[in-house]
């Protein structure tokens, strides 16, 4: 892979689709089809304003994998709809964006574009191992911050980060970490790791918040330069910021492998280039028709030509 490479956190993107575009969005039958549409207009945007020469839609093959929850029991607990023994738990998802999941992989699979997920690892895990191989620049598209650990302005990593649609993108390099966090790429993940997230169910070092956390990063480096001066005497800590420190290594210890994403997940040899015409017109027409996807479909196809 050589060639600008896009990666797209593809259930990040079809929840934003679902929640940007009004249910009265229906197929014939009168299905709602919202996320479906909404992510095909996402991706021709993407494709007209980027011009990637390959495109990989990653995806969650488990949401919340075993050995991420061993290590931390609340990893995205909150989530769960249903527990299963065994195989992956159900993850909490609206009525009516459940049923559309399996269309848009179909959809992706008819115009062959690449769609990649590996059990037990997330897109995350997927995206992040997609970027490790990766010998040209790479545009990560995801609403999901924990992905900026993976910005590198000398590889040309960047996040571009919908801040309203996918038509207002945050693109998000160094500078922009730097800014916002006071941290690089190779920093956030430490960072993220101190402040803790709720969203994830990561509870984070007691006192510590996004900008101490940052402040003790300038300080002392990274997490291991940060735990080693809590062992330190003479190091700028405070008294309190010490003992919340000391009382987190049990976290401390486990919480890197959970937040840092895999760069080594077993992938499938697949065709990442950009496909021009479809895989499978006939296949894709049936699904055209099944769910009226009208000109969001159309769009795609002629960018995709061009």
């Amino acid at each position: 892979m050589t060639g600008r490479l896009m990666l797209l956190d593809t259930a990040s993107l079809y929840f934003r689709a679902y929640f940007g575009v009004p249910d009265s969005v229906k197929a014939p039958d009168g299905t709602p089809v919202n996320a479906v549409r909404g992510l095909l207009d996402f991706i021709d945007r993407l494709v007209k304003d980027h011009r990637p020469e390959q495109l990989v839609a990653c995806m969650d093959a488990d949401w919340r994998p075993q050995w991420r929850v061993d290590l931390i029991p609340t990893y995205k607990a909150h989530r769960v709809a249903e527990e299963h023994e065994g195989a992956p738990d159900e993850e909490e998802v609206p009525d009516t964006l459940s049923p559309q999941v399996p269309v848009i992989e179909a959809v992706l699979d008819a115009l062959g574009i690449a769609r990649v997920g590996v059990e037990p690892y997330e897109a995350d895990d997927v995206i992040g191992t997609f970027t490790a191989r990766a010998k040209g620049p790479v545009d990560i598209v995801t609403g999901d911050r924990d992905l900026y650990q993976l910005v590198d302005d000398a590889r040309g990593i960047r996040v571009l980060y919908p801040l309203k649609g996918v038509g207002t993108l945050q693109l998000t390099d160094e500078a922009v970490l730097r800014e916002k966090y006071g941290v690089d790429g190779r920093g956030y993940a430490d960072l993220a790791l101190l402040r803790g997230d709720p969203s994830d169910g990561l509870p984070g070092v007691a006192g510590i918040g996004e900008k101490t956390a940052a402040k003790l990063l300038a300080e002392f480096g990274d997490l291991a330069g940060i735990m080693a001066a809590v062992d330190d005497p003479t190091a700028k800590l405070t008294p309190s910021q010490r003992k919340r420190l000391d009382e987190a290594r049990p976290y401390v210890a486990v919480a890197p492998k959970v937040v840092r994403v895999a760069d080594d997940v077993p992938l499938p040899d697949v065709d990442t280039a950009l496909p021009h015409t479809p895989r499978d017109a006939a296949a894709l027409e049936k699904l055209a028709g099944r769910w009226g996807l009208g000109g969001s479909l159309q769009r795609l196809l002629t960018t995709l030509a061009a």
